[in-house]
């Protein structure tokens, strides 16, 4: 196998901007841009191979067709022929609605589905631009109750201004929104399962506000996610990968490099995805295949991948990620 390119999947949205078409460099005149999804095998939102002698096959089809070849033998063991994460460029120009996603008990016994544990890298920020992470105190199912119905709600969540590097990890449970001016990677279980909790009384081009799931979401709420600061604190270093995220669902790095790094995957298990957030490299693995990234660009390489060499083109900066 070799490393896999996919035609990014557009979404548009109410909240949706104008920073993925450039960052992404597409030819298009889609307007209100809020998603590129990179990576997905969600159901009716499945990538389609964008490169080589498997152009054109979905990614679904090619779990089915590769099997551990593809994902690993133990990621296959674990979930069959479901490709277990979904990436996402996501470009908020108003802010998205507060909300907070089912861990896997309780979406496996309401949707039949993975549940939702995800993380975001901000690739940029606009002045005064935030992200809503879990609560500034604790409250009780009764309080939420009441604050939802008298939209005081957000009076007890987490806010934080942001900047590009910084990074967060949002475990199924914990209540959350991405502020306007916030441009980000996501990373997470393969899932589109969201409990809209509060949409700032929006309407749609038709008048009608968008539909609120305040009663599923309490189930799924950790009322108890109280923290003085929920950003992933990491030593930020050049031309050595930084390990930021390590959980059962994934694990994912961040490498910002001037000059080429070598990659051992010889003892890995799993297929591995690498996120350009910036400048570009050259990449060529142990088979000889070779393969250009870019800004906006994503790549997944086959479990039967042993080595990787990156060459930057002056300056790179790439998330990497797997299971």
């Amino acid at each position: 196998m070799y490393p896999l390119k996919f035609e990014p999947i557009l979404k548009q949205t109410l909240w949706g901007g104008d920073k993925i078409i450039p960052f992404k460099r597409l030819h298009t005149s889609l307007d209100h841009v809020g998603e590129s999804w990179e990576v997905s095998a969600v159901e009716n939102s499945e990538s389609v191979v964008a490169n080589g002698v498997d152009k054109g096959r979905t990614l679904p089809e090619m779990v089915r067709l590769y099997r551990e070849e593809l994902v690993g033998e133990t990621n296959y063991a674990r979930f069959g022929n479901k490709f277990p994460l979904l990436i996402k460029f996501i470009d908020a120009k108003q802010d998205l609605s507060i909300q907070v996603h089912p861990d896997d008990e309780l979406a496996r016994k309401r949707h039949n589905s993975f549940g939702k544990n995800e993380m975001w890298y901000v690739i940029s920020a606009d002045k005064g631009a935030r992200l809503i992470s879990g609560f500034s105190r604790q409250i009780t199912p009764r309080e939420y109750k009441e604050r939802v119905h008298d939209g005081t709600f957000a009076e007890v969540l987490h806010t934080a201004d942001i900047a590009a590097g910084d990074v967060f990890y949002v475990p199924a449970g914990r209540v959350h929104g991405i502020g306007a001016g916030a441009f980000v990677a996501e990373i997470q279980q393969t899932s589109d399962i969201t409990y809209r909790i509060f949409d700032y009384n929006r309407k749609d081009a038709n008048g009608h506000t968008r539909e609120l799931h305040t009663t599923q979401a309490m189930d799924a709420i950790n009322f108890s996610d109280v923290q003085d600061d929920f950003r992933t604190h990491y030593e930020a270093d050049v031309n050595e990968p930084v390990e930021v995220v390590a959980t059962p669902y994934f694990t994912t790095s961040i490498y910002d490099m001037t000059e080429e790094i070598t990659c051992d995957y010889s003892e890995l298990d799993s297929f591995v995805i690498f996120i350009c957030v910036e400048g570009a490299c050259h990449m060529m693995d142990n088979e000889g295949n070779e393969i250009d990234l870019q800004a906006g660009e994503t790549v997944l390489l086959p479990a039967t991948t042993q080595g990787l060499s990156i060459v930057p083109q002056e300056k790179v900066k790439l998330l990497e990620t797997y299971v």
